[in-house]
């Protein structure tokens, strides 16, 4: 990734993105706190990793777009309590790639590395995910980062179907889940930096 000048952080465009990946979590009850969450975790393990400033901004920006395909799920899908069908599943497994078409073709940064974060957000390092079956470094690094950011937020999170868990027990099921659904590495860098993790969960919840 490149570096880029700070005009492309206008303010007006960051607020239309923001209100954009709004949408898709309005429809699942989630509030807006979920795509502040979001931002802050990819934020903390991009810049961490050592990504320069701009590209862990792009990355963190970007990342609150990553469901936006889902605008295409029927709501009985997106808050279903239960187990789907198997003509379901492959429904809700399409929303990567809508929201990579839906983000496709501009020449923004931030919404170029949208368009990657959503179409890969659901990759695993062990090449179980979905949509295209990618493993480990295939795995673009903005979708690997997101993935990490989007479970650790599902566990912490109450939804209508499930209860949250803590922070130290999400950390824990993700450790466990290293080297399998993500990136070794980039779980060391959530672990050591996990104090900044739980401040921005504390500031946005």
């Amino acid at each position: 990734m490149v570096e880029h000048g700070s005009d492309i952080f206008n303010r007006d465009f960051l607020d239309a993105i923001r209100r954009m990946a709004y949408i898709a979590e309005y429809r699942k009850a989630n509030t807006p706190s979920h795509i502040e969450r979001m931002r802050g975790y990819c934020f903390v393990v991009a810049n961490r990793l050592g990504l320069s400033l701009n590209e862990a901004k792009i990355i963190s920006y970007a990342s609150q777009l990553h469901d936006i395909g889902e605008i295409v799920l029927l709501d009985s899908l997106l808050s279903r309590n239960g187990k789907l069908t198997p003509y379901e599943w492959e429904l809700v497994k399409r929303h990567p790639t809508v929201g990579a078409e839906i983000l496709g073709g501009s020449s923004s940064p931030i919404l170029k590395a949208g368009e990657i974060i959503a179409l890969t957000h659901h990759e695993r390092w062990d090449g179980t995910g979905y949509p295209q079956g990618l493993r480990e470094e295939e795995i673009p690094l903005g979708g690997r980062i997101c993935a990490l950011a989007d479970v650790f937020d599902a566990l912490t999170s109450k939804r209508p179907y499930k209860e949250e868990i803590s922070p130290e027990q999400a950390l824990q099921l993700i450790q466990d889940s290293s080297g399998q659904f993500f990136d070794p590495n980039l779980v060391k860098v959530f672990t050591n930096h996990f104090d900044e993790i739980i401040e921005i969960r504390r500031m946005n919840t």
